[in-house]
């Protein structure tokens, strides 16, 4: 790729975003995962997973690209690949953020890589954040972001290896209809069509359905162990893409506890049953 010496120039850009954590998002956020949790106070702990929904991308109408993202450029590098997708993170909890404080999140490139796999070049954009709140640093997560070539006509998605999913000790049975995928990206104030414009997922990005957001699936899995374990405190959770997940029929969250102490394993399936995300957590 002609670009990849120049991108690599974004290592170490920063960039600050400030937010407050609204009881009523919350609450809304509660509603989408179906939960029946009392309204929010001022004060209470925020579930782990509600932070993907803060410093929203607040690009201008005119500023957004035919696919409902924002246009490339400003803190991200500019990546000459269509595609970009959630690929995986790795967070550790160091303390809760609260109900109406003041967040500040300063996230900084890591790394650019560049690759190339089965489906062609790829490139890896890793992001460190960190969200700090009233009692200081709170959450550090690691994303990962893919970058990837628009298939060729009438080419199929491509995706990782099929692993046929295990069978786990939980187990919750999600139906992604477009009502709870366009609540989310409301929730989130993602533009990106390809989660509620059926004929532009279809016609144009050429896939079988609406795509169901990584960070939803990922909030999944940490409600699949809150269910669980709803005492438990979060310490760490790192999770991995492999394959699409689509609206066209219901998919799995499962999961279990894993080989060490206060070690669980997490995974979902796409809507064939194969292992769509990965994820392991520990809890103090």
């Amino acid at each position: 790729m002609t670009q990849s010496n120049d991108l690599r120039l974004w290592v170490g850009r920063q960039e600050r975003r400030t937010d407050w954590l609204n009881p009523n998002h919350l609450a809304a956020w509660n509603a989408t995962l179906d939960r029946d949790d009392a309204f929010p106070r001022e004060g209470d702990a925020v579930p782990p997973g509600f932070h993907w929904t803060l410093f929203p991308p607040l690009a201008r109408q005119s500023e957004l690209g035919p696919d409902g993202h924002p246009k490339k450029g400003g803190f991200l590098p500019p990546v000459p690949l269509p595609r970009r997708m959630w690929a995986g993170g790795q967070l550790r909890f160091h303390q809760p953020l609260l109900v109406s404080e003041r967040v500040e999140r300063v996230s900084t490139i890591e790394s650019v890589e560049e690759k190339h796999g089965k489906s062609g070049p790829l490139v890896f954009v890793t992001v460190r954040h960190i969200l700090s709140g009233a009692h200081g640093p709170a959450i550090e997560e690691l994303h990962d972001i893919v970058y990837r070539e628009a298939p060729k006509t009438g080419a199929a998605p491509a995706g990782d290896s099929v692993q046929p999913a295990e069978t786990g000790a939980w187990r919750r049975e999600v139906v992604p209809d477009d009502v709870l995928l366009f609540r989310y990206s409301a929730l989130t104030f993602n533009g990106h069509r390809i989660h509620y414009d059926r004929r532009y997922v279809t016609d144009v990005e050429g896939y079988p359905g609406l795509i169901v957001h990584g960070p939803l699936i990922a909030t999944l899995l940490l409600d699949l162990l809150r269910r669980q374990l709803p005492q438990a405190t979060l310490d760490r959770f790192s999770f991995k893409a492999l394959r699409p997940t689509y609206d066209v029929g219901p998919f799995s969250v499962l999961g279990g506890p894993g080989d060490k102490d206060k070690h669980f394993r997490l995974w979902s399936t796409d809507n064939q049953g194969q292992t769509a995300m990965e994820a392991e957590a520990w809890i103090r």
